[in-house]
């Protein structure tokens, strides 16, 4: 016999934000406006230094989306950091854009540039897919060095800002760097709330579940791989604005994938929280130990290992794991809310009623 239960209809609320969660958008505005007002306190090497953190960040956030949350491994986004680098530069030289507004504009071509692209590195899989990307870079590089009017192997300098003060040239590359950030960590953020991110982890888990599901896994990868070639760009053209000069093996360099796959797996690959943890150890590291030269290097490479071992869902996934921390919560949560007197029991004697703080489950 079936026994009915008397349920309320409004017995349960899905919920998507925690308590943690909003103290980080407290946090994360409290930073904002400090690093916005740096031009009025802070000092020059200050200012130079979350341009570069910020890069190495976007950098990292974009190979994580592609690699933590859409399966696709690669050792060659270095491209698309290059063609923000240098399509930045030649808007800016000799087209008579603003740097600052050709930074985006350089980000929209090297969208275009991954178009087709993707229609040769998609036709591999797995480490064929991950080599293939490093090749298709290596491409990239090579005929920039044979491109003369850029400079060459030597590369060039960035002359459309010369008439430009310096102080007015260090803040707007600092406002420029926030603006960066704040759009990659929020879009990113809507993103993988949306029933598009949903499907893309699905589809990362297993791609052929996922498309028995009704999810178009060849539309999500391209769609993935075009974003994160855009938000890459925006890093090149960023970080070669801080820096005035660029050159192809400082834009297409494999370094760059190596420091991203680096930062997301000390941090923790598969989440927002993680590329920002090590993006910050990183930037320390590299910050304070890399006048140690090769040995530095090797530590960085021992920390990884260490870490792998140790914290093989990074430093971040452990500390989530452990104290149930979660700052930028992509998931759902269904809380049911308590009964009351009058609730009913199954025929095990199990009460239907489901405490609110112990009947939480993530979706």
């Amino acid at each position: 016999m079936t026994m009915q239960l008397n349920r309320p209809a409004a017995g349960f609320e899905v919920r998507r934000a925690t308590r943690a969660s909003r103290v980080a958008v407290i946090v994360l505005l409290i930073v904002a406006l400090a690093v916005a007002s740096a031009p009025w306190w802070g000092g020059r090497d200050a200012m130079r230094d979350f341009v570069q953190l910020a890069s190495y960040l976007v950098f990292a956030l974009m190979w994580n989306l592609l690699a933590g949350y859409g399966g696709m491994v690669s050792i060659g986004q270095q491209a698309f950091f290059g063609i923000g680098g240098y399509g930045m530069l030649i808007l800016a030289n000799y087209c008579g854009i603003s740097p600052f507004i050709a930074v985006p504009i350089a980000a929209v071509i090297a969208t275009v540039v991954a178009i087709p692209v993707s229609m040769v590195a998609f036709r591999l899989e797995g480490g064929y897919f991950a080599i293939g990307t490093w090749v298709i870079a290596e491409v990239f590089r090579l005929t920039v060095a044979n491109v003369s009017v850029l400079g060459g192997g030597s590369g060039t300098s960035l002359t459309a800002l010369q008439e430009v003060t310096r102080a007015l040239r260090e803040s707007l590359t600092l406002w420029l760097a926030l603006a960066i950030v704040a759009a990659a960590i929020g879009l990113l953020y809507l993103f993988l709330r949306s029933k598009a991110g949903l499907a893309l982890t699905a589809m990362r888990d297993n791609a052929v579940a996922a498309s028995s599901q009704g999810v178009d896994v060849k539309r999500a990868r391209l769609i993935v791989y075009l974003v994160s070639a855009c938000g890459t760009a925006l890093a090149g053209g960023l970080y070669f604005i801080g820096n005035l000069r660029i050159s192809p093996d400082a834009a297409f360099s494999v370094n760059w994938s190596a420091f991203g796959i680096f930062i997301v797996m000390i941090g923790g690959l598969g989440t927002l929280e993680g590329p920002i943890i090590g993006a910050l150890i990183f930037f320390l590291l590299n910050r304070f130990l890399s006048d140690f030269g090769s040995w530095y290097l090797i530590g960085l490479g021992a920390l990884a290992i260490v870490v792998t071992l140790f914290f093989p869902q990074g430093l971040w996934g452990f500390v989530s794991h452990r104290y149930g921390l979660q700052l930028f919560p992509v998931g759902r949560r269904v809380v049911f809310r308590d009964a009351g007197p009058s609730q009913q029991r199954s025929p095990d004697g199990a009460s239907d009623s489901l405490n609110a703080g112990s009947a939480a489950h993530r979706a």
